[in-house]
This record gives C-alpha cells, structure tokens and sequence, in this order.
C-alpha cells in the first residue's frame, strides 16, 4: 500500500506536529535572533574584506585568505539556517499493534563472540520481531553462533559471486529480498540495543508518510576527555534536531528503523531511472551513428530516405523520453519505425535485384559458361556479405561499449540502421551486470547511509530524529582506527556531493537541499585550514601581510562577528561539550583533503578508492600511526619556527609589532587546536572504570 494510499482516518500521527512548549520556543526564538545577528556581522566582515581589505600587491596569499574566509561565512550560514528550526519532539504514540520488525545485525569480519553479544541483546527486544545476522563474511562458525542463538541466519547466494557487493548496501539488500517484515531495525555488529528501543520509535510510522527514524550513535568505551574525539554530542543533537525541523534528519546507519515500502519503492524508482538513463545513452549514439550514416549516402535513395526516416523516429524518441511517456511505449514505437525503415531499404534492393534479373533473363541465350574452380556452391563462401554467425556462435558484447565505439565511426547506410536495431533490442532490460536489478539502499558511495536517506526524501517521504540513548557502541581504541574511520566517512559523504549532489536532486525541497550540502559542504574545511594555517606562517617569516587594513578598523570587523559565532555554538549546544569536535575539525585537515581527492578520483577517473572497513574490537598496539600523522606534525613545526622568526623580526627590525602579536596569537590558537593529537597519540584505549564521556567528536 503506498503511502498516499492511506486516508485521513488511518493517519492518527501526524510527525510534522509540533509540541507546546513555552520554554522550547523562548529558547528558538533566542538562538534565531542570535542566527540572524551572527550572520549579518559575517557579511558585514566579509564584505569588508574583500572590497576593502584585500592586500592586492600579495595577492598570491591575499585572496585565497579571503576565499578560505567566505567559505568559513558560507558555512556560518549554513550552520545557522540548520538551526532555525531545531526541533525538541515529544514522546510519539503508541506503535499499531500488528507491526512487523526485522532487526538486521550487519557483518563482514568482526569477531563471533561480538555479533554474538549483539544479537543477544537484539533478541531481548521488547516487541515482536525477528532478529537477522546479515553475514557477508559467510563463516561457518558465525552460523553455528547463530542457530545456536535462534536467530536467523542470512549470507549472499551464488549470484554474488562475480558481480560487484557493494559492501554494506549490498549486504542489506540481499538480506531485504529474504525477509519479509515491514519495517527494519538496521544494527551496526557493535551497536548492542537496548529492550526498549522499538517500543519508542516504531510510533512516528502512525504517520504513513514517515520513512526513517535516526536515533544518536553513543559510545560506551570512551574514557573521560574523549580523547580520539568519538562522540558527537553536536551532531547527534542540536544539529539533527535543526535538519529535522526541516525534514532532512538523515540515515547514519545504524541505530535507525526504517519502512520498508520506502525502501523497496527506492529500489523500483532506481531500477526504472537507470534503465531510462541507458536507453537515453543509447538513444543519443544511435542518432550520431545515422547522423554519420546520412553524410555517406546518395541524396535521394531509397538508404538516404531510411536514414532520414530514423533519424526522425531517435529524435521522437528522445523528446517523448524526456517527457516521461512510458518507456516501453517508447522503446516499441521506435523499435517499430526502425524496422520499417530498414524493411523499406531491403524491398527497395529486391525490386531492383527482380528488375535486373528479368532484364538478364531477355537476352539473347549464350554458351552455357563452364564452371571453374568447384561446385557453384564453393562461390558462396566468398560473400562479402561473410556468415551471419561465426564458426564459434554468436560472440557477446557489451552494447553500450559497441553503440559508443559505433558512434564515432561512419558506417554505411544499411550498417548503420542494423547497428540502431540491434543495439535498441539489446538495452540490458534485467540489468545483469549486477546481482539484483532493484537495489533498495543506494550503492553509489562507500557508506550507504546519506545517499539512501536524500533519495527517500526526494520520493516525498518524511524522517525523524529521536534524540534519545536507545543503543551502546564501541568506538575505535586507537587513533589509526579512528583516522581510517573518519576516513571513510567523508569519502562516502563526497562521492555522494559528486555523484547525487543535493543541489541538483530531483523532488527535494530547497531547505532540505541545503541541509545535504552544509554536511558535505563541512568536508571541504581542510582546504581552508591549508590557507589558515600558512598566513601567519608567511607575515611571520617573510613579513608579508594579506590584510591591507591598518588594526582598529581590522578589529572593528572582526571581533563582533568572532564573538557572536561562538555565541552562536554554545547556545546551540545548550550545554554540550563542543570543544572536541572543533579541535578535530582542523586537526583532521589532511584526512578531508585526502577524502575529497580520492573521492573525486574515484568518481571522476573511475580510479580504486582507498576503502577499509573500521575494526570493531580494539587493536594491538602498533606504535604511533607517524605517517598518518605527517602533515600535521610538518605543520605545527612550521608554526613553532614562524613564531620564533617572527619574534626576531620585531626585535630585530623594531617594526610590526600589532601585526606580530596578532599572528602570533593565531599561531598559538592553530597549535592549540592541532594539540589534541598529542593526547591521542598517547591514548592506550580504554579501561573499563573510567567516567564515560559525553562531549567531542566532529560534526557530519
């Protein structure tokens, strides 16, 4: 039943509701007057700088300072327009009683004993429901753990096998095709749940146009200080509860129950779209390859009018394509008029042959020629025309590599017309480069979380973020799992920007758009830190500055704007530990750098992306992760010289003081953000009676 099948009595929840609350919106409505002053002072600043401000005759540094400035504004804004509508949502209602739940335990290689934990407690859950270990490591033990459980057992089948997994996506949708529940809890192997958590959310799907529900991901194995930045409080919090207020809370993937009609209508909607999009393909080389054909053949004949015939039918095509008419209707109409096209070319050639002939059969009768070189028959075998299959059977190809190739080439008229037949029947209806032809969570990036979540918002559905503690995590012991983490992270998040970039997603509205974009838009603070990084470094070192402003009027700018930006996260957080989560925020800069390059490698060039899964138990220690490291130590040496040189400067020269305590002071804020590796490159994981710590842990 779709979703806008349901009536008006049926809908008894409606999750766009709002509660109440007096104190909730004095909070809102001082958080947005704070929003709105933080980002007027941010034009105001940045306006400055670049019509006033900038150093022209150092350009080389001058103007990507102010470009690295603008994106900080950018993202102000962004950050700002998130919580203007943050939402605080009360309790939802009591769930239909007849709801069905499958609970999906995803694996690949973690250890048994942990699975095993978490499915455990995933058979303690309060409501009825059946519990699934999606195995894609198909280990015999891990099957032998879980009969021995009574839970369900579930590993890829033989179709799999030469075809791409698509890693955890891939997991999952095979495991959607065995099971048969309306609506899934989806666990990562270390999220153990705790009994109550399909009782609190299964509610929100009252309302029948809710898709998802995102509960925070918190970790039980962080030790006081947060030390690898594990946790994050702000994202898991003020900043899913501001997108929410704009239905755009999204799927993180894991901690998250989701409707299953929503996701097998994803499946079918992907399936129709990339056959669209290959018939599209095919229908746009077809065209060039007649288009080529038409320059070839005599004007006036019987090919040169085929060719014209078709190349009107590709065009109908393609426009009634891009006018959503039915694509079978489409495909047929036009299969047809090639075929009578090409069938008028072959009648045409037979007249011709049958008037030849009966001109050759009124001559005067000859000597009767004397066969040479064998049987007549032999003669055959040279046709120009050559076999119509070969001694080996017909060969296989792949028809948009052939069609593509075909394009380029100049076919004669009556080769090209057998090329558009031929490559119009062999449009790969059943999608048989993959194992299934309909793919409910999206493939498309290495983490199938955002992607699958954007498109169910772009189909009309509605999410909902529950801020409430209903699982316990694991989070990496050590800082190189973290890193491959972090990782892994923003890699997914950027071949999603390039490959779907929200901006340009179909059925979405504009707010949840920007509320896609101001995450993956986060990614791109590393290069910004690069430019951060090197201008004090260069005013230090080689006295030039970027900002031609004398220092009152510079402070005048920025020091409101500065201000009211911090203001602005501390209200936000309402209470929050924050700290964390920005010191890794600059710290990780060359984690988002390598992210975004390889992402748009992969994307781009089609080039093999650096893909690791993260390690679930914790590690032997293996020394300190140095090379991971680098870039960050370069820098914080660079610094501490610049400071040093700086100092000699001004002792020296008795000349830019006000400048040089200002960038010293930047230098010293840099390597206070850049500090925090120092704790986690001591960090020895965790040991179990310490304070679990709430805070740290950047924003996605």
């Amino acid at each position: 039943m779709s979703k806008r099948d349901v009536g008006p009595a049926e809908a008894t929840y409606d999750a766009r509701s709002r509660p109440r609350d007096g104190r909730s919106e004095l909070r809102l409505w001082l958080l947005r007057l704070i929003v709105l002053a933080s980002v007027v002072l941010a034009y105001n600043y940045v306006i400055w700088r670049w019509l006033e401000s900038v150093n022209w005759s150092a350009w080389w540094i001058a103007v990507p300072l102010v470009v690295a400035e603008s994106y900080s504004v950018i993202d102000v804004t962004l950050f700002g327009l998130t919580m203007w509508r943050a939402r605080t949502r009360s309790a939802p209602p009591q769930p239909a009683p007849d709801a069905t739940v499958d609970v999906f335990i995803a694996t690949y290689n973690e250890p048994v004993e942990l699975v095993s934990v978490t499915a455990a407690a995933a058979k303690r859950i309060r409501w009825p429901h059946e519990t699934w270990i999606l195995d894609d490591g198909d280990r015999p033990e891990m099957r032998a753990a879980a009969e021995e459980l009574g839970v369900g057992y579930i590993t890829r089948g033989r179709e799999w096998s030469d075809r791409p997994r698509h890693a955890k996506a891939g997991n999952i949708n095979n495991a959607l095709m065995e099971t048969t529940g309306e609506f899934l809890l989806i666990l990562d192997a270390d999220m153990i749940p705790r009994p109550e958590i399909l009782d609190h959310t299964l509610g929100y799907f009252r309302d029948p146009e809710v898709a998802l529900v995102q509960t925070p991901q918190v970790f039980s194995n962080v030790a006081t200080g947060d030390p690898l930045g594990s946790q994050a409080p702000l994202f898991y919090g003020p900043i899913q509860e501001g997108k929410d207020g704009w239905n755009a809370a999204f799927f993180c993937g894991s901690n998250a129950v989701l409707r299953r009609e929503a996701l097998m209508q994803l499946g079918i909607v992907g399936y129709v779209r990339e056959v669209e999009a290959a018939v599209a393909r095919t229908l746009r080389d077809a065209f060039r390859i007649v288009r080529r054909a038409q320059r070839r053949a005599p004007a006036g004949s019987a090919a040169a009018v085929a060719l014209a015939e078709t190349a009107t039918a590709l065009l109908h095509a393609r426009q009634a394509l891009g006018n959503g008419e039915p694509l079978a209707e489409v495909t047929y109409s036009l299969q047809r008029r090639v075929d009578a096209a090409a069938a008028g070319v072959v009648f045409h050639d037979l007249r011709a042959i049958q008037a030849d002939l009966a001109a050759i059969a009124g001559l005067p009768a000859g000597p009767e020629p004397r066969p040479e070189g064998g049987p007549a028959g032999d003669s055959a075998a040279g046709s120009p025309l050559g076999p119509a299959v070969g001694a080996a059977g017909p060969v296989a190809f792949d028809p948009d590599e052939v069609l593509a190739s075909l394009a380029t080439r100049d076919l004669s008229p009556l080769n090209a017309l057998e090329a558009v037949q031929l490559a119009l029947r062999a449009v790969d209806i059943d999608r048989d480069d993959e194992a299934q032809a309909v793919m409910p969570l999206a493939t498309i990036s290495v983490t199938e979380d955002m992607a699958t979540s954007m498109r169910m918002h772009g189909l009309g559905w509605r999410s909902v973020f529950h801020k409430e503690l209903l699982a316990d995590g694991l989070a990496p012991e050590d800082l190189s799992t973290a890193l491959t983490q972090r990782l892994r992270w923003a890699q997914g998040t950027m071949q999603v920007f390039l490959r779907e970039n929200p901006l340009f997603s179909r059925g979405m509205t504009a707010a949840q758009r920007l509320m896609y974009f101001s995450t993956m838009w986060s990614y791109l603070s590393g290069f910004a830190t690069i430019v951060y990084l090197a201008a004090p470094v260069i005013f230090l070192v080689f006295g030039v500055l970027p900002v031609d402003s004398w220092a009152p009027e510079f402070f005048w700018h920025f020091l409101p704007f500065f201000i009211v930006n911090q203001l602005l996260f501390l209200v936000a957080a309402r209470g929050l530990p924050t700290w964390r989560g920005q010191q890794y925020s600059l710290a990780l800069f060359p984690v988002w750098i390598r992210a975004c390059v390889s992402a748009f490698g992969n994307v781009v060039f089609r080039l093999p992306l650096d893909f690791a899964v993260t390690p679930k138990t914790k590690q032997a220690p293996t020394g300190v992760p140095w090379r991971k490291l680098r870039w960050q130590l370069i820098a914080a040496v660079v610094l501490v010289i610049a400071v040093v040189v700086g100092i000699i400067r001004v002792v020296v020269l008795q000349d830019e003081f006000v400048g040089t305590v200002v960038n010293v002071v930047w230098v010293a804020y840099d390597l206070l953000m850049l500090s925090v590796l120092v704790g986690a490159v001591r960090y020895r994981g965790y040991v179990p009676d310490e304070t679990v710590a709430a805070g740290g842990g950047e924003a996605r």
